[in-house]
């Protein structure tokens, strides 16, 4: 099975049809990097929407030796299999003490790799973590809470002798940025992979996107825009979502250009979060505003029947959430990309003819279809890609 950030009551029967899922679910490591090691918690939600964080460190990362995940409720199993039904080697465990018993050594870190939609920990929840502390184990907290503003925690930092990550922290206004215009001097093509719903595989999209663009000679940098993806190991990116509004637009703006200097890229890939068309949620807009993308690749769930977490609120169909992208800003949608959650294989293969029959543009499931189509939709939109690809591999 294979799935991106799938509710628990959305069982998937997708099988796999090529190595794409296979080599994203084993643990990307850069052997020249020294890797940390960590355990995950993921209580209850490993597997599902809320449990994004987890989901996407197990997939990916670049920075963490993942060595286990904490759900009770699939303790036993392989988070591979969970997953993607490709075993890893990654245990579930029970608890914290039966992860701690499968290692030699503490881990460096503790995760917290959930993204509850409230963003705060539960008294249990602090207590988990004051407990790694206790053991030596630094923490990764990718809430909205920041746990170094929080004297109990910061109390434990100096008894432990260990640190606390907040992801999520901007940094103070004083040094945020404002919009320049400077995005103007970024010659490089910039895609966005935005979502017509939030937790609908747009990060994997946009990291499998990235490599596959790479693997061509198209040097392709990503920049992550949400706590998973900074906890992933991204090089350069923003929570976006934990920017004060006033700044959304220039410091992922600025964070575009640096990259554009520093990097000299041939394409740079824009993660995406939440939906142009959620009311609940305004990243996109900020996106729109500072990565002034040149194209777009959208992410739809056709199995899913409303949004995440609002169950009285249908999912919008992709052409009018196209309709929307290209009314909001000045670019253009040059592909469509199927989360195929609750679906069968046929159901994806029939959703994939029908969407390029109505909207005319490329289709494809970045997971369980050959990442070749998702390189095909960029150079279909920008031809002249075609000459860096030739050049670099000459």
């Amino acid at each position: 099975m294979s799935i991106i950030h799938v509710p628990s009551c959305s069982p998937i029967t997708v099988s796999n049809h090529n190595k794409t899922a296979k080599n994203l679910s084993a643990q990307t490591q850069n052997k020249s990097k020294p890797f940390v090691t960590a355990v995950v918690y993921c209580e209850a939600n490993f597997g599902s929407i809320d449990g994004k964080t987890a989901n996407g460190l197990i997939r990916h990362s670049e920075k963490y030796k993942i060595l286990s995940v904490i759900d009770s409720e699939k303790a036993g199993m392989d988070a591979g299999i969970v997953l993607d039904d490709i075993p890893n080697g990654i245990p579930v465990c029970n608890s914290l003490a039966d992860s701690l018993a499968q290692t030699d050594t503490v881990p460096d870190f503790f995760i917290f790799g959930m993204a509850p939609a409230v963003g705060m920990l539960s008294k249990h929840q602090r207590s988990i973590i004051l407990e790694a502390m206790s053991h030596g184990m630094n923490i990764v907290n990718g809430l909205h809470e920041f746990l170094n503003d929080d004297p109990v925690f910061a109390a434990a930092c100096v008894a432990n002798k260990v640190k606390i990550l907040d992801v999520r922290k901007p940094r103070d206004k004083k040094d945020l940025r404002m919009f320049s215009g400077r995005i103007n001097e970024v010659k490089c093509p910039r895609i966005a992979v935005l979502g017509t719903d939030c937790a609908i595989g747009k990060r994997t999209t946009a990291t499998i996107l990235t490599r596959a663009l790479n693997r061509l000679g198209i040097k392709t940098e990503m920049v992550g825009t949400g706590q998973t993806g900074l906890i992933q190991g991204a090089r350069y990116g923003i929570a976006i979502d934990a920017v004060p509004s006033q700044f959304c637009a220039g410091e992922l703006e600025a964070t575009i250009v640096e990259v554009f200097e520093n990097e000299n890229p041939d394409v740079i890939v824009i993660e995406g979060q939440g939906s142009l068309s959620h009311p609940a949620f305004s990243s996109s807009s900020f996106i729109l505003r500072g990565a002034c993308p040149n194209g777009v690749i959208l992410q739809h769930a056709p199995g899913r029947r409303h949004r995440c977490d609002f169950e009285n609120m249908p999912m919008p169909t992709p052409a009018s959430e196209i309709n929307l992208l290209q009314t909001f800003a000045d670019t253009k949608v040059i592909g469509l990309t199927i989360n195929h959650e609750s679906m069968t294989d046929p159901e994806v293969s029939a959703a994939i003819m029908k969407y390029e029959r109505e909207l005319s543009i490329p289709v494809t499931d970045a997971l369980t279809r050959s990442s070749d189509r998702l390189v095909e939709m960029v150079m279909e939109a920008f031809p002249e890609l075609d000459n860096k690809s030739i050049t670099r591999a000459s």
